[in-house]
């Protein structure tokens, strides 16, 4: 049912290639970043400064996903008492006014430097650097049997959902810009998100 055939030469060998290598200049480019994104959530909130939560990859296979810590620690666990307050449709849970997020946490999902940690899970090979963003498993098992199409190839830090207005798409629209991706894969596909990953960072649209 996930299957999908990669039938270009791109796709076949060189997306592959092209995450490693930027994946890998990235971390290095950023340890400054990173070293003083670690500080200021040390400083900010006591806990580990890297999120870690389980997520649903390419073909329902599960892995480990990489987060900068954004919320206080234990956030997770009281969830369902803000379940009412959900402003996104569909199983995905969003909250503009979370209070669940620290201070330093706020400034850094509105910058969207939180997701620097997810080269590493490009670099292990659980991400590329364009694709679906990957879902919660709770989620997943909420999907209707078209939206499972979009795990059919591998999650991503960008995609067409988030340089489309992130949060401010509802869900079915959300799924079928995955699909849409999931269908047209394609060296210039994945340069045109990526290229357009920049505004929509520096922007901040529909971040939160």
């Amino acid at each position: 049912m996930w299957a999908v055939t990669d039938d270009t030469l791109y796709l076949r060998h060189f997306k592959r290639t092209l995450d490693v290598i930027l994946s890998l200049t990235g971390m290095i480019l950023g340890i400054p970043l990173a070293f003083l994104i670690a500080l200021a959530i040390k400083l900010d909130s006591p806990g580990p400064v890297l999120f870690k939560q389980v997520r649903v990859g390419q073909g329902g296979k599960p892995f480990v996903f990489y987060k900068f810590r954004s919320m206080f620690v234990g956030a997770e666990g009281i969830k369902k008492e803000f379940l009412h307050l959900n402003e996104m449709d569909g199983p995905v849970f969003k909250l503009f006014d979370d209070p669940r997020i620290t201070l330093v946490g706020r400034f850094l999902r509105k910058s969207s430097l939180d997701e620097l940690p997810q080269l590493i899970n490009v670099l292990r090979g659980d991400m590329s650097l364009v694709g679906p963003r990957p879902p919660v498993p709770e989620e997943v098992r909420l999907y209707e049997p078209w939206q499972m199409r979009r795990l059919a190839v591998k999650p991503g830090i960008t995609c067409l959902w988030q340089v489309s207005g992130r949060s401010f798409i509802g869900f079915d629209e959300w799924m079928r810009l995955d699909i849409q991706y999931v269908r047209n894969r394609s060296f210039l596909l994945d340069l045109q998100i990526l290229l357009r990953t920049i505004p929509a960072v520096l922007s901040g649209t529909g971040a939160y």
